[in-house]
């Protein structure tokens, strides 16, 4: 329960709720939007009532249908269905019909000034605003023009329609809001139809309206725009129910930016590779990077509603998703930074062993992989000598291969710059996983076969910010990029099962993390979704 649901509640008339996700098509939806998402689609379905889809698409100039198909597949994909998908621009007629309401009723007016001229004639919050020249036009004159605006007989940026509210307003906002621009831009959903097209502000509470919304539940941004929402409403002469905005907090994640512009830039000037690069914090970058539908959905419940604001660390959605994928995910083994491991007294030929996919559930059985005289073993995994604490391999000491068997570290090799090239090992025939040993061994690591083990391309992501609050910066936001965000590895070596993985479909790399198969890479290409635990020395 949220402040929100309680509020819903207390009012009854639950079998007339109707609710909305209403986002602009000018980019990708990222993680603050899957806030909205699950509040507004989780309310519907919790209450058995519809939530539509509603594209807010009133700017053809910053709009574009991959935007539309993007959103579309990413709502799905967090696993809701809308109970219609609509788009603001279906009501054109009608909100073109409201205006012509307004203007008979002196209540708009055709203003000629520029924007510069606009802007010099608003005010300040300390001071009060001045009339436009444009404000004294008839009624006759302003039906005239707002209809050749209609008709397209004048240029871009040479006339808008704006509300005849108080340009002596303490909230800047009802200082005589823009309502109708010209746009020459041809339309994703509606093409040349129209020559303008209204402002968000107005637009929004009569889409609302004509869709029956009974409650328009907004970010707190859009608290100061909730006088200007209710004079819409209040000034169209219209007969129904009139919807009633509630707004909560934003979702503000660290080390990253939550705005579409700051996003936008980042793709445009090639500091990612595009909206769903696994960096971002954008829903398809997420969904590439591997992370799950649920992960999110139980990250949104777990920060819950609420109208203070605060800075949530990315730590929290990390840890919803290790939560989800230790339940789910496969297991593999692979070695990142491979050395050569032989065992000395190996017959030779290939042995097949047997481990779990997944010990957290049962049901998921086991696999059976190659295991022969040559291994690979990660580097870290290794060390000539080292203290009690260290439980893996180190000369002169026993450690059990996962799966396989327990070894000695007798020698080892380096080449003329001291870098590690090979360590050589005996191993107990007597020792293979699931045999009664005769001893204590506590480390165990994982391996690779030399002889199938399969070359894969990891890539491992780190925050894409050094500071953690990038967005304070605004323009300089760029500034503060972190410089080594994206580590390739063209060295490691996976278990042959590996070619199996599907794209997509995350998977636990044994001791190392969880990964998942990239969906836009030709070959084998992972990308690192997050470690097995918090790193405690991660800022």
């Amino acid at each position: 329960m949220n402040f929100i649901e309680d509020k819903i509640l207390e009012k009854g008339n639950l079998d007339k709720l109707k609710l909305r996700f209403p986002p602009e098509p000018n980019g990708y939806l990222h993680i603050g939007h899957a806030k909205s998402i699950c509040l507004n689609f989780g309310l519907g379905l919790k209450y058995n009532r519809p939530c539509n889809l509603r594209f807010d698409d009133t700017n053809p100039s910053a709009e574009d249908i991959d935007f539309v198909n993007s959103i579309k597949n990413d709502i799905a994909w967090l696993g809701f269905t809308p109970a219609e998908t609509l788009y603001t621009s279906n009501y054109f007629e009608f909100l073109y019909d409201c205006a012509i309401v307004l203007i008979k009723k002196g209540l708009a007016y055709v203003d000629d000034s520029t924007s510069e001229e606009i802007a010099l004639l608003k005010g300040t919050t300390t001071r009060a605003g001045k009339d436009s020249p444009y404000k004294s036009r008839s009624i006759e004159e302003n039906l005239d023009l707002f209809n050749r605006m209609r008709l397209g007989e004048f240029a871009e940026g040479s006339k808008i329609l704006r509300a005849n509210i108080d340009m002596a307003s303490p909230n800047m906002i009802l200082r005589d809001p823009v309502l109708y621009r010209i746009i020459n831009k041809t339309h994703h959903h509606v093409g040349d139809s129209w020559k303008i097209y209204p402002m968000y502000d107005f637009a929004h509470p009569l889409s609302d309206y004509t869709e029956g919304i009974t409650d328009s539940l907004c970010t707190l941004e859009f608290e100061v725009h909730k006088p200007l929402y209710m004079w819409v409403l209040e000034n169209c002469d219209l007969t129904g129910s009139l919807p009633e905005e509630t707004e909560f907090a934003r979702l503000n994640i660290d080390y990253t930016v939550m705005s579409k512009r700051k996003l936008k830039r980042l793709v445009e000037e090639g500091f990612v590779d595009g909206w769903d690069d696994p960096r971002m914090p954008t829903i398809s970058g997420l969904r590439r990077r591997g992370y799950t539908p649920e992960s999110i959905r139980n990250f949104c419940e777990e920060i819950s509603i609420t109208k203070n604001e605060s800075l949530i660390s990315y730590k929290l959605l990390e840890e919803c998703l290790r939560v989800d994928l230790n339940k789910k995910a496969y297991r593999l083994m692979g070695v990142m930074n491979p050395v050569k491991l032989v065992i000395t007294n190996w017959a030779g030929g290939t042995e097949w062993v047997d481990v779990e996919n997944n010990p957290e559930d049962e049901t998921t059985g086991k696999r059976s992989i190659p295991f022969g005289g040559e291994i690979w073993i990660d580097r870290d995994d290794f060390r000539i000598e080292a203290d009690n604490k260290f439980f893996r391999l180190k000369l002169g000491s026993e450690v059990r291969l996962k799966g396989a068997y327990v070894i000695k570290a007798n020698d080892c090799s380096s080449d003329e710059n001291g870098n590690l090239t090979e360590i050589r090992c005996t191993y107990d025939p007597n020792s293979k996983s699931g045999m009664v040993l005769d001893r204590k061994v506590k480390g165990v690591i994982h391996w690779v076969s030399v002889e199938h083990g399969v070359n894969v391309e990891v890539r491992e992501y780190d925050k894409l910010f050094s500071d953690a609050t990038p967005d304070k910066y605004e323009d300089d936001f760029i500034n503060y990029l972190e410089t080594n965000s994206l580590i390739v590895n063209k060295n490691a070596v996976f278990e042959p099962s590996v070619v199996k993985c599907e794209p997509g479909v995350p998977v636990q790399m044994i001791r190392m993390g969880y990964y998942v198969r990239d969906t836009k890479s030709n070959g084998l290409v992972f990308n690192k979704t997050v470690s097995l635990k918090e790193d405690k020395f991660k800022n």
